[in-house]
């Protein structure tokens, strides 16, 4: 096959005074960080989607995208020649795992049949190009949104025939996740929500989605699936509500259902930000819970009012991400996943280069300023002692349980008062981790 990058050459590690665009400035993949090597801390992922498939239209124009391997056609040949292009890229950047849609890796036929075969024939170079290179299926997906048949959700549909078709669609993703050796596969309801509350049973909707859930954990047994199930949370776009609307709601709705057992979740940045929360706030929440599985590393512009899905070069939020992913012990079968795309204006093929290696040495230097923090203390024990009335006396007694209202009251009683409370001091901690950047 016709090489697709000639001009770049695999993507080395060449240090911080490197002038070279096509350089890694900051992640060297086999530097020790707090006792593991980049290489495993970071678990970098290629999306399949916004790399390979994304041709940079918008509402207001169609692609500019520059790309010379990719016919324009789709033909199954075309599917083929685009992942072979793709293991080409993934390869030179040096990145261990890559993730898809099955909708992105093979065209969709008039049938669902014929949508199988197409997939198989794709999946049938998606394993060579594996075995060839070494690369690693991070996780695999269903494209439940695209089609107009999931014109009101998949496992949320008013149709029952919908329903089924998800339900076969999921099934055919997941065999060819695990035929791939995937360590994880993840669920996003991109259509499971609503327009209106009009003509919409909520409460049957989620019981329906849950089912849904249920028989992919039946089938995942079934066919000898160890990877990690994983649901991924958006507010809304192109839903006015999606049932997944952030890390708290997900979890709820795991909960109410039985189904958190058996899932964690898949956090993205730009989907926090949609949400009105932060990266770190969702991460937090996902980490409480010991659901934190996996991320989509992206960012997104917070003058506009919509997915943009850009690649993260702002380091204070790598920082702020890698300090708690390190809080609640890393990434195991998950990792740090680049659900991101270049710009409309970047339509070059080297573009993807320039995009993957800023995102990549970003959460490089996020990963080393955290463990620095980490490893000097201050923060953590900032914390610690802030809590410190929990830790004895009444604050103990209540935390284990061994206490009522009652015996609460007379305590007080007897105090008079509460003890003064003391600065959060939140300057303070902002100049510390300034430190550190």
């Amino acid at each position: 096959m016709k090489i697709a990058f000639p001009n770049v050459k695999n993507i080395s590690y060449e240090g911080v005074r490197s002038k070279n665009p096509l350089a890694f400035k900051h992640y060297n993949a086999d530097e020790i960080v707090a006792g593991k090597t980049m290489r495993e801390h970071l678990r970098f992922a290629v999306v399949y989607w916004h790399t390979f498939r994304g041709m940079g239209s918008d509402p207001f124009g169609p692609g500019t995208m520059q790309r010379p391997w990719d016919d324009g056609s789709n033909s199954v040949s075309n599917a083929q020649n685009r992942a072979r292009v793709a293991f080409e890229f993934i390869e030179k950047l040096g990145a261990p795992f890559y993730c898809w849609h099955d909708r992105d890796v093979a065209p969709e036929g008039k049938t669902l049949a014929e949508s199988n075969k197409n997939f198989d024939a794709v999946a049938k170079i998606l394993k060579e190009e594996q075995k060839r290179t070494g690369i690693k299926l991070l996780w695999g997906t269903a494209n439940l949104f695209s089609n107009p048949r999931f014109v009101h959700g998949a496992g949320t549909s008013c149709n029952a025939d919908v329903f089924a078709f998800a339900a076969a669609q999921i099934k055919k993703a997941m065999e060819v996740t695990h035929e791939l050796g995937g360590a994880g596969y993840t669920f996003w309801g991109g259509r499971e929500g609503y327009m209106t509350l009009l003509n919409t049973d909520m409460k049957r909707e989620l019981e329906h989605l849950a089912k849904l859930l249920h028989l992919a954990v039946e089938y995942k047994k079934q066919i000898g699936f160890k990877g990690q199930f994983y649901i991924e949370p958006k507010p809304k776009e192109p839903t006015k509500h999606q049932y997944d609307s952030d890390a708290a709601a997900c979890l709820n709705f795991l909960r109410e259902y039985d189904l958190l057992p058996h899932f964690k979740l898949n956090i993205e940045t730009n989907h926090a930000t949609l949400a009105g929360h932060s990266m770190q706030h969702e991460l937090e929440v996902a980490g409480a819970a010991n659901a934190l599985g996996s991320i989509d590393a992206n960012t997104g512009d917070e003058l506009l009012g919509w997915d943009t899905d850009q690649f993260p070069t702002n380091i204070y939020l790598t920082t702020y991400t890698m300090l708690t992913i390190l809080k609640y012990g890393g990434l195991t079968t998950g990792g740090v996943n680049f659900d991101a795309k270049v710009r409309r204006e970047s339509f070059e093929p080297v573009d993807l280069f320039h995009a993957h290696i800023g995102g990549m040495d970003a959460f490089a230097r996020g990963l080393k300023i955290a463990a620095a923090i980490r490893k000097d203390g201050r923060l953590a024990e900032f914390v610690k002692s802030r809590y410190a009335s929990w830790d004895s006396g009444i604050g103990a007694k209540i935390e284990s349980g061994k206490t009522s209202l009652k015996e609460l009251e007379t305590y007080i009683l007897k105090k008079g008062e509460a003890a003064a409370n003391t600065s959060g001091r939140q300057e303070f901690l902002e100049n510390l981790i300034n430190e550190f950047i």
